[in-house]
């Protein structure tokens, strides 16, 4: 059986985008951790990366609205933002995979693990912000923040000003020794929660948080090549890749070569922030050493998937 790095897409965690709850996570999550247990129980060594958009930009929201209202309470920096949102997200992930193990008496612990990712402070990404996050503000309101915060606020599609950060690449897990050890002791691990809190390394070796977002896609390739996984599972909402997407000529795709994926990015067939990070991450780990493979499919056809009966796979 293999090693396998599951990388759960924003439908795993919220089934419905209009019910950001609590409650309604996760009863989502019991949904997502059949399918995940069913890797389980095939015998797959399996660790768990997911995103955190929406609920990262929930938290920060929320301490934007409380500092509206009142000055006095504080807005909670971003990378403790992203720290939160893995904590709640690694709570209820853990707690319905725990729970469909023991209905099927799989005897293993599962543990969500508060993951630092490192980036380079000299990243391109950090001189052009693109990730929007938190609530929408008027004109001023943004030359405001602007001035007293330093944030970089940016119009966004007529529906008023945001906050935007950095997307950096990740170079390093700081907790991968102990993420390694919990799977080779056979435990479940979820890690590189929202593509890891993003922290710079410095010169002493100490670390500091960023307020930047880390695609978890790329967080979970780099986790799956520090882990030598045998195959990084990228899921999302569709079965497999297609070229010509939503047009009369789509083509769904069973395999996709590095070599292809390159000339379909050239051609555009992927969208930015949606297929083609994922297309990205799963060329990385392909190219990353001989036989290794990569699938995007969608959660409900993992396991099939595996099994060579389903998805896209994508090879060296």
């Amino acid at each position: 059986m293999a090693r396998i790095v599951v990388a759960l897409g924003g439908n795993a965690l919220q089934a419905n985008p209009k019910d950001i709850s609590a409650e309604a996570q996760l009863e989502t999550c019991h949904h997502t951790a059949k399918a995940i247990v069913d890797l389980i129980e095939d015998g797959h060594e399996v660790i768990i990366a997911h995103g955190n958009g929406p609920q990262v930009g929930q938290i920060v929201a929320t301490y934007e609205a409380a500092n509206a209202q009142d000055s006095s309470n504080p807005v909670m920096p971003f990378p403790e933002c992203g720290a939160m949102s893995q904590g709640y997200i690694g709570y209820h992930l853990q707690q319905a995979i725990r729970e469909e193990m023991l209905r099927r008496d799989i005897k293993k612990s599962v543990a969500a693990i508060v993951t630092q990712v490192v980036v380079d402070k000299n990243d391109p990404g950090f001189k052009n912000p693109t990730k929007p996050v938190g609530s929408f503000f008027t004109e001023e309101q943004a030359k405001v923040l602007m001035a007293e915060k330093g944030y970089v606020m940016k119009e966004d599609a007529g529906r008023g000003w945001r906050r935007v950060v950095p997307s950096p690449m990740p170079v390093a897990v700081v907790e991968e020794p102990i993420v390694k050890t919990l799977v080779e002791a056979g435990h479940v691990v979820i890690t590189v929660g929202g593509g890891g809190v993003p922290v710079i390394m410095k010169e002493d070796g100490t670390l500091e948080g960023v307020a930047a977002v880390i695609d978890k896609d790329l967080a979970s390739e780099k986790i799956a090549e520090l882990l030598d996984a045998d195959e990084l599972v990228i899921l999302t909402a569709v079965e497999k890749v297609a070229i010509n997407f939503n047009k009369p000529n789509q083509r769904d795709l069973d395999t996709l070569t590095v070599e292809e994926a390159e000339r379909y990015i050239e051609e555009g067939h992927f969208a930015p922030g949606s297929m083609l990070p994922k297309v990205k991450a799963a060329m990385m780990f392909a190219n990353s050493k001989e036989g290794r493979r990569a699938i995007i499919t969608s959660l409900e056809k993992a396991r099939e998937a595996l099994k060579g009966l389903t998805g896209t796979v994508v090879i060296r």
